[in-house]
């Protein structure tokens, strides 16, 4: 053979040699995993977390044994105990989960699992196998309907809406926690559970910590104690050969900035830019785009319900890009897409205050923590007690499209709560459209609040006169009540149609959410973004009056709009016996409608009086 060939020959092997060695994207050898089949009782291994710091410290772990089925179908659980080193002080805690065990050598899966207020430090092991199989196939994307959905009105305008996050395990200590009245209540706490996952905060008052945490605890997110600063807003690190190794913790950015909400767990593997970890799943939210970053322990508090871990999260090194049955799987070097807020707040004592923030982009979390953030801007600033009033302007940024204008006055025990969900509710409904591209380029908000409330009721309307020909002026007298019996009187003039036929005519005046309440379209689907963004602006303000004339005419709502004095040849299209669906006949129909500017005092009611349209 002469040299050429040969030479040949060695760099296709020695080629072959190293891609599988140093390629980012190959798979571990499985001959550095121990396969479950070969777990047996009594063997002893050692696991690897972080108790203290960034480097992971070892302990001990024993197998008790294989339980199967323990996860879900085909989905098995390896029993152990731990103990040594510093386990003894702490038992199993929130924050441990994902901890790589290791017997001869071989990584066996992560610690996921544990009995609330055990005696023993006794854990349960999601098997690697397990893990690494569920994220073989190529990663997915999250899947869409084909068609959007219908939006309701009241999802833009409810007072008492509870976001919603995907369920994984209430704290309870039972893995569906039972009814006071049910059979189970005596057994909750004797099945196993995931490990809690320590969520710290940052910049978060206890008043908003205190309320939105049933909501955080029901998805298995624990909050502890804030530690450290905020999370600064910085660029993606470019990770090394010491970035995210089996047994580091690693943290979960739901927000950063002002305010830094984080979520810890421990890595189990590296394999190249893949990273595996948790054993269990963080939120069950499938395709995710979360902020993974590196993060450093400041101490793991013991505690007789719940053990757990303070940790602060660092640089930002990659994305958690999948949240399944049996861990999360993420990238390193990859950036999430995130939403950046700014809110400038006026207080009620003249000071303005600046918050600066990015929230993660996901259809259950971003309105949550939009909720979350908003609300506790203000109670850090204002009262949360009394009465309030709190203004809000601003927009929602939407790439390629209009942006949704944001404009209320809230008033009341509960302004500081409808405030914030001025905000989240449209976000809420733009992410479940199920547009594609529908991209939220940022959020942009000024808000002034001020002590008590400025509130009336609307008591009767009068007009100048109740005879009128079409293209006049008439003037309406709101007569509106305050809280303290002071009446007064808010001047309305209003044009009647030029071409407005004889006959009598009906005039409603009315704040924006009564009016809406009473429309005869109460939902719609909308055809494309611009109409969903239009619609949503176009959605009626909580805070001002508005005046409706309509009469009794042929008429049709389709969609979002209403048709009034179609033409017989229409109507009899429309609702032809080869058709149905799609549109609904009205007999009052608006004729016009006209926004009245906020008024000082916020009106709330509706009057209605009929008035003669002559020639």
């Amino acid at each position: 053979m002469t040299m050429r060939p040969l030479l040949l020959t060695f760099l296709l092997v020695f080629t072959a040699f190293l891609v599988p060695a140093f390629g980012q994207k190959t798979t571990a050898s499985k001959s550095e995993f121990l396969p479950l089949s070969e777990v047996r009782e009594g063997m002893r291994g050692t696991a690897r977390t972080v108790f203290r710091g960034s480097e992971p410290e070892p302990f001990d772990v024993e197998i008790l044994g294989v339980v199967r089925g323990a996860i879900g179908p085909k989905q098995d659980m390896i029993i152990g105990r731990i103990s040594g080193g510093k386990a003894d002080r702490t038992f199993v805690f929130a924050g441990m989960s994902g901890s790589p065990v290791y017997i001869d050598g071989k990584l066996v899966g992560a610690i996921a699992y544990s009995f609330p207020f055990a005696k023993e430090p006794i854990c349960g092991i999601t098997p690697i196998e397990q893990m690494i199989g569920i994220f073989e196939q190529k990663d997915a994307v999250r899947s869409r309907p084909s068609e959007p959905r219908a939006i309701a009105f009241a999802d833009l305008a409810a007072t008492s809406w509870k976001p919603s996050v995907p369920y994984r395990n209430s704290l309870s200590g039972a893995l569906v926690p039972p009814a006071s009245n049910s059979s189970l209540a005596s057994v909750s706490g004797l099945s196993f559970q995931p490990i809690a996952t320590p969520l710290s905060f940052s910049g978060i008052s206890p008043g908003a910590l205190a309320a939105f945490a049933p909501q955080l605890l029901e998805a298995g997110l624990l909050p502890v104690a804030a530690a450290g600063g905020a999370a600064k807003i910085t660029p993606l690190k470019k990770p090394d050969s010491q970035t995210l190794t089996g047994g580091a913790s690693v943290s979960m950015q739901l927000t950063r900035g002002d305010f830094s909400m984080a979520a810890a767990g421990t890595v189990t593997l590296r394999d190249g830019d893949r990273i595996y970890a948790f054993g269990h799943p963080f939120l069950n939210l499938g395709s995710s785009d979360l902020p993974m970053s590196e993060s450093h322990v400041v101490t793991v508090i013991p505690n007789l319900n719940n053990s757990f871990k303070l940790a602060v999260p660092d640089d930002m090194v990659g994305t958690m890009t999948q949240d399944r049955a049996t861990g999360v799987f993420g990238k390193l070097g990859v950036a999430p897409r995130m939403i950046p807020v700014e809110i400038d707040l006026t207080t009620s004592r003249g000071q303005t205050e600046r918050f600066v923030y990015e929230v993660v982009r996901d259809e259950f979390l971003t309105p949550l923590l939009l909720n979350i953030t908003v609300y506790n801007a203000l109670i850090a600033n204002e009262r949360s007690l009394g009465e309030a009033m709190v203004e809000v302007e601003g927009e929602i940024e939407i790439n390629g499209q209009e942006p949704i204008k944001v404009a209320n006055r809230l008033g009341g025990m509960q302004a500081t709560q409808l405030a914030s969900l001025s905000v989240a509710l449209p976000v809420n409904v733009l992410l479940k459209s199920n547009f594609d591209g529908l991209e939220i380029k940022g959020i942009k908000l000024k808000m002034t609040a001020t002590d008590g409330t400025k509130s009336a009721t609307l008591e009767r309307i009068a007009v100048d006169r109740t005879r009128v020909r079409a293209g006049e002026t008439i003037e309406i007298q709101a007569y509106a009540r305050t809280e303290s019996g002071r009446t007064f009187v808010q001047k309305i003039p209003l044009t009647i149609p030029s071409d407005a036929s004889a006959g009598s005519m009906s005039i409603l005046v009315g704040d924006g959410n009564t009016l809406q309440q009473s429309s005869v379209i109460q939902q719609f689907v909308p055809k494309s973004p611009a109409e969903l963004i239009s619609t949503i602006n176009r959605a009626k303000k909580a805070d001002r009056l508005y005046v409706q004339t309509s009469r009794t005419t042929s008429g049709a709502v389709i969609g979002a709009n209403e048709l009034p004095n179609l033409p017989p040849s229409v109507l009899a299209t429309l609702n032809n016996d080869r058709s149905a669906g799609g549109f609904k006949p009205t007999t009052q129909s608006v004729v016009a409608e006209k926004e009245i500017p906020a008024a000082e005092f916020i009106i709330a009611g509706q009057q209605t009086l009929t008035i003669e349209i002559v020639k």
